[in-house]
């Protein structure tokens, strides 16, 4: 199958990387402790808020996606903690892997990799655990 644009493996994706996005790859390092990245980090939270429609401050988290997921879970749950998860994709698969290696209850619900999890399907197993 023919694909226009150069090919790159990106996560997620595979997406094309913009010539103007590889130009800004290709430009010098900032010290990220320096004036000029301070000034820049303050102009891209600034940015955010604006995308976010928020006056409160804007956090970025510096990882990959599974340290999203990591930060998410051990911020928000405790070992033994019961996790529902629905196996639809890869992610999925990771997220409820994740999960079990930081000790919590995961109850892993088989799925279809290539749809969405129904809202029904959430619920009716919700109530099933009241």
């Amino acid at each position: 199958m023919y694909q226009p644009g150069r090919h790159f493996l990106q996560v997620p994706g595979p997406t094309n990387v913009p010539d103007r996005v590889l130009r800004a790859i290709a430009a010098p390092t900032i010290d990220h402790r320096g004036a000029e990245f301070a000034d820049l980090t303050r102009e891209v939270l600034s940015g955010l808020q604006r995308i976010f429609k928020t006056s409160g401050p804007v956090v970025i988290f510096p990882s990959s996606g599974s340290g999203g997921w990591e930060a998410a879970l051990v911020n928000t749950l405790s070992p033994g903690d019961k996790v529902l998860s629905f196996e639809n994709g890869e992610f999925a698969r990771g997220w409820a892997e994740v999960a079990r290696r930081m000790g919590f209850d995961v109850e892993v619900i088989g799925g279809d990799w290539s749809r969405g999890v129904l809202p029904e399907t959430i619920e009716a197993r919700l109530r099933e655990r009241r």
